[in-house]
């Protein structure tokens, strides 16, 4: 769970009712690379890029360092951790063994297990897509802030979840489980008798040649592997460790862009399963076919059509990899950073832009004239979808800025013709007007197709922006400190005079006084409360979105 979380969908604009034909490999190349370049810098963490269109290499390139201590520059070879990507390869090392017939989908888990509690009940399938409702590990109160450095086996990793209370009963509901991953590596070992990574090593990447892809193992000397980092009071630092026998066959995998392209490659064209099963494993069924989700791959809504995609995230490094049938589309982004800066695009964001203007439906781009002031004052107010969701709309600095009530503000780049770009460059919204030209309400398109969101324009005031306070140096420097809660932690320094907040992983805020012991952060509607006794404050209580979350100083 984050601190403050941006909280929308993606979504595009208007399509054409044709699409236009795919631009030049020279065309996405320039496009990539200026994606690449607007996103990172030369120097700090950085990432490497390949998109591919077919077998053609259409961009491959990097940008930033591998090492910021040494200044050793990225390259489009180098090997990154790829977290949750692992999944779509640990699914497919299991239908592996479906498709040799040591394990079936329908197999119970208490096969390869028998000890597993409820074990009878939970099939194989329900591990592969989520629904299998055990209790997900790196959920557990506490693991992420010690027990995650602890190297552990595959039997005493199972060991610190499987006696918890299950959150569902199995194949009832969908949530996203890490847990559930590492059984499927649990079914792995015990139908192959290897180690999960082993099994796959030999089944997977040997004959595929992913030469660079492999367990990353901890303990060994992987060549090119790169540094993973975070952002610390607005600067690089190392990030956190976590012992690579914990991600297991959820997250634990490292690779290079190459080896990426070549496993969608393969993969895709029916090189890695039988035809059965790798159509089962990009369906989504039972409780996951609301959300989309197969066997360690999604679908994603994209540019009035499909594409088969999926996130990664560990300490360190996010990821993304994504594929779009019929046009052979393949984008793949490794960062060496477990946080986006505030004003870039996330791995996500940015494969799905690129991808979109390969395929020859590019997300627009702002108009180079912003509307001025008076332009943008009358569409200030509050706009509201339902008894509970509402969105206000103001003039921050002279730019139009979205918040979600409650949430956090997002600053909106102009389209024309009363529509607004988000700063994701996915995301955007059109203003409705009566016949008088005053705005009525505000659509909300979230996967550019469809009629939209509407939002009707209510007469309720704008939230009261904080008048903050001066205070002494003394009050401020009570509160400086770190503060922590069930492994997460929440850094108070000062920038100058002026107080700022950062959750680890997350970017800095800038805290507005409204007394020596409460602070308020209006640009995600959150309140920080710091108890009032005399000497530095040894408690911090965070309010926001409804949540009550007390934190305890470090010492």
């Amino acid at each position: 769970m984050r601190l403050w979380i941006l909280s929308f969908a993606l979504a595009a604009a208007s399509l054409p009712s044709v699409a236009a034909p795919a631009p030049s490999a020279a065309a996405v190349a320039r496009y990539a690379q200026r994606q690449l370049q607007t996103n990172y810098a030369q120097h700090g963490p950085g990432a490497a890029l390949l998109v591919a269109r077919g077998d053609q290499v259409l961009y491959r390139g990097a940008l930033g360092e591998a090492s910021v201590e040494l200044g050793v520059p990225l390259s489009a070879e180098r090997v990154f951790r790829i977290g949750s990507v692992t999944k779509q390869f640990a699914a497919a090392g299991l239908l592996k063994l479906v498709e040799a017939g040591k394990v079936g989908l329908d197999d119970p888990l208490s096969k390869y297990l028998p000890d597993y509690p409820n074990g009878a009940k939970i099939t194989v399938r329900q591990l592969l897509n989520h629904t299998s409702g055990v209790k997900s590990y790196t959920g557990i109160p506490g693991v992420m802030a010690g027990p995650i450095r602890m190297d552990l086996s595959t039997a005493q990793l199972i060991d610190t979840f499987e006696h918890l209370p299950v959150d569902f009963a199995p194949g009832e509901k969908w949530a996203y489980n890490n847990s559930g991953y590492v059984l499927v590596g649990a079914v792995i070992e015990a139908a192959s008798g290897q180690p999960w990574h082993e099994y796959l090593q030999q089944a997977l990447f040997q004959p595929l040649g992913l030469q660079h892809t492999r367990w990353g193992d901890d303990h060994a000397l992987i060549p090119g592997q790169v540094q993973g980092y975070t952002l610390s009071h607005g600067a690089p630092a190392p990030a956190n460790y976590a012992s690579m026998s914990q991600p297991h066959a959820a997250g634990a995998l490292v690779s290079t862009v190459d080896d990426l392209l070549r496993w969608n490659r393969a993969l895709h064209e029916g090189k890695v399963l039988r035809s059965d099963l790798y159509t089962a494993m990009i369906t989504p069924e039972g409780a996951a076919k609301a959300e989309h989700y197969g066997y360690g791959i999604e679908h994603a809504g994209f540019r009035n059509g499909d594409a088969l995609a999926h996130s990664g995230g560990i300490f360190g490094f996010l990821s993304f990899l994504i594929y779009v049938p019929g046009s052979d589309v393949s984008v793949a982004i490794v960062q060496n950073s477990d946080l986006v800066a505030r004003g870039k695009r996330n791995p996500e964001v940015l494969a799905r832009k690129i991808a979109a203007y390969a395929i020859g439906q590019p997300y627009p781009e702002p108009v180079a004239a912003r509307p001025i002031e008076p332009q943008l004052k009358p569409l200030e107010g509050v706009y509201r979808m339902d008894a509970n969701t509402a969105r206000a709309m103001r003039v921050v600095g002279g730019r139009l800025v979205s918040q979600r009530i409650g949430g956090q503000r997002v600053p909106l780049e102009a389209l024309g013709n009363d529509e607004f770009l988000f700063e994701d460059g996915l995301s955007r919204l059109r203003f409705e007007r009566d016949a008088q030209g005053r705005a009525t309400g505000v659509r909300f398109y979230p996967d550019g197709e469809g009629e939209g969101i509407y939002s009707r324009r209510t007469d309720e005031a704008l939230p009261i922006e904080t008048a903050a306070i001066a205070l002494p140096a003394a009050a401020r420097e009570r509160v400086v400190g770190r503060y922590a809660r069930e492994g997460r932690v929440l850094s108070v320094f000062q920038q100058g005079e002026q107080l700022m907040a950062q959750m680890t992983g997350q970017p800095p805020f800038a805290l507005a006084a409204t007394s020596p012991h409460r602070y308020t952060v209006d640009a995600v509607g959150a309140v920080l409360e710091f108890a009032p006794e005399s000497g530095p404050a040894q408690t911090l209580t965070l309010r926001q979105g409804g949540a009550v979350l007390e934190f305890k100083r470090e010492p």
